[in-house]
């Protein structure tokens, strides 16, 4: 179970504001990857905070509102298909995590990403490989973003009933194939993504 390890030993260090960052949908073929930034109190309790993929949608549900009220501070970010397109999925990352990072109200003084990669973040940054799982402000970031995206989702879904949004959340089942082969692409499918469907012809 996550833990204030990593925030306790920055701020014995000095460090005030200490943020954790995750994100959610590198994977899909379609939508923007969303990233959270969160800053909850050391020490702080929040009965069953764990890495999101490890939680059910209706606990995610129940913890996004927990730690939206009980955060000192949190933000959300964003980069579009397009974007993605542009700067490649690391890139896109990072930007969408800079963008929660700008979102917060206080600027943090050091972020804790999970992950092994952080590139040109505003302040200091250190990964955390599998921080989702070890360090609790991270695991409420994992959250925000997870829920955050999937919310997104159910909204492509009624924009594009045909494709299955709400179930497969964007990632390439063969049932998003299958739409894909039959309908083709929407605005919001990554086009750097599908270079299969070409491939297949």
């Amino acid at each position: 179970m996550p833990d204030y390890t990593f925030e306790q030993a920055l701020a014995d260090e000095g460090y005030r504001v200490v943020c954790g960052i995750d994100e959610a949908g590198r994977g899909p073929l379609s939508g923007p990857v969303v990233a959270a930034a969160c800053v909850l109190p050391v020490g702080l309790v929040i009965d069953g905070l764990n890495d999101s993929k490890k939680l059910s949608p209706k606990k995610r549900d129940l913890l996004f509102d927990v730690i939206r009220e009980k955060a000192l501070d949190f933000g959300i970010g964003q980069a579009s298909p397009e974007e993605i397109d542009r700067l490649n999925i690391l890139g896109a990352t990072m930007l969408a995590m800079r963008r929660a990072v700008a979102a917060l109200k206080t600027k943090p003084d050091f972020a804790l990403v999970d992950g092994n990669c952080v590139r040109d973040f505003p302040i200091p940054a250190k990964p955390v490989i599998k921080g989702d799982a070890l360090c609790c402000s991270i695991a409420a970031a994992s959250i925000l973003a997870k829920v955050t995206r999937d919310r997104l989702c159910l909204a492509d879904d009624a924009a594009y009933p045909a494709y299955g949004f709400a179930k497969h959340k964007g990632y390439g089942t063969p049932e998003h194939i299958a739409a894909l082969r039959e309908y083709g692409p929407t605005p919001i499918h990554r086009k750097t993504f599908l270079k299969f469907l070409d491939e297949s012809k």
